[in-house]
């Protein structure tokens, strides 16, 4: 956290510390977010198939948090979090699981996994905006920030908007996609808090815990909305059991353990490209694996939003903010 060393970052995207090269532990872990978090959107589909969206992605957090967690005080020997780590740990674990997730594994009972996919890449457009609006940041954004900006909402109203548009022949289900919208600003205000907030030194502790608080989140909303009436233990197939299995391993423990370093170790821009990376991946695997439409609007669209979102990371990218990351 707070080094005071000066940071740079070249135009390759290496990342150094006083020449300490740290790039081949970003880049794990960023492609190891860009492999899994594009999985995943493929796997709630199977995992929702014959499990709640709730209560599966409850079950989900509760187990992975806790495999964490314990590890991290049992094995590791992590000294026990205080009180004020849990409140830093409650308030993103519900933004980015309990409203993040939740959204998602909700929305994709109505929409594809691709398309699903696809608007949550729209995080990055909502975490330069909630990042330009707060107290301390007055900087007038880029030309290059403003332009991808509108360019990101045009990919989102070519995938969303009127039917008529493109020709699609799909219509886009309107509760699914408010509800993904929602989600993905609710992950993009967890994610801004995140690098503030007051965790355990131990990354992967305080990645537990908000697992652990997310996780109650969903349940508690899983059970609100009747969905325990709903889960019939027999009749949950294998491949929702694979499904919850993978995003527990792969989407949780290793996902999630991976972004939440790279919030603590890496510039923002570089984090946030693993949402135009992440469509691509859930796309291809939807068609081809749960042979999910692919149409022209739907690349279109992903063409324009990706785009957008490889504009504002590049035009982030200064000085000035890298050197406020390293003395965070």
């Amino acid at each position: 956290m707070g080094t005071g060393k000066k940071t740079s970052l070249n135009l390759l995207g290496e990342y150094e510390d006083f020449g300490l090269k740290f790039s081949w532990k970003i880049w794990i872990a960023l492609f190891t977010i860009y492999i899994v978090w594009g999985s995943t959107y493929l796997a709630i589909t199977f995992a929702i198939e014959t499990i709640p969206p709730f209560l599966m992605a409850a079950f989900r957090f509760l187990l992975a948090g806790s495999i964490l967690f314990l590890w991290r005080r049992v094995i590791s020997k992590d000294p026990g979090p205080i009180y004020f780590e849990w409140k830093y740990a409650a308030v993103i674990g519900l933004f980015l699981l309990l409203g993040g997730n939740g959204g998602v594994v909700w929305a994709e009972t109505r929409v594809t996994s691709g398309v699903a996919a696809l608007i949550i890449a729209t995080t990055p457009l909502w975490m330069v905006i909630f990042d330009l609006v707060r107290k301390q940041n007055r900087k007038i954004p880029s030309i290059k920030t403003v332009f991808g900006l509108v360019i990101g909402f045009i990919g989102i109203f070519i995938l969303i908007g009127p039917q008529q548009i493109l020709g699609n022949q799909i219509q886009m289900d309107p509760a699914g996609v408010s509800a993904l919208l929602l989600a993905a600003i609710f992950w993009s205000i967890g994610s801004l808090y995140s690098r503030k907030a007051k965790l355990p030194p131990s990354p992967l502790l305080g990645t537990g815990m908000e697992m652990l608080i997310g996780g109650l989140g969903l349940l508690v909303l899983g059970t609100i909305s009747g969905e325990w009436a709903r889960l019939q233990i027999t009749q949950i197939s294998v491949k929702s059991i694979a499904g919850l299995v993978y995003l527990i391993l792969f989407g949780a423990i290793i996902g999630f353990s991976a972004y939440t370093w790279l919030l603590r170790n890496a510039p923002t821009p570089l984090v946030s490209t693993y949402a135009f990376v992440n469509p691509l991946i859930a796309i291809l695997l939807g068609h081809f694996l749960a042979n999910e439409s692919l149409t022209p609007r739907i690349l279109i669209a992903a063409l324009v939003i990706v785009s957008s979102i490889f504009l504002i990371n590049t035009s982030r990218v200064e000085p000035n903010f890298l050197k406020n990351q390293a003395n965070s």
